[in-house]
């Protein structure tokens, strides 16, 4: 039962970390076009090394 007073705030610290870190993405726009960045990233003229 001791461990509680441990596991608790650490896992709520871990999720409020994980929220930020979410909220952070999409205030990035992270998440505006997958569909997009899928088709790029596997059509032919994909290039791994772009052109500046």
């Amino acid at each position: 039962m001791e461990m509680l007073v441990y596991l608790i705030p650490a896992s709520l610290l871990l999720g409020g970390a994980g929220l930020v870190a979410f909220l952070w993405a999409l205030r990035s726009r992270q998440f505006e076009d997958p569909e997009g960045d899928g088709q790029r990233f596997l059509s032919e003229d994909w290039d791994e090394h772009p052109k500046p």
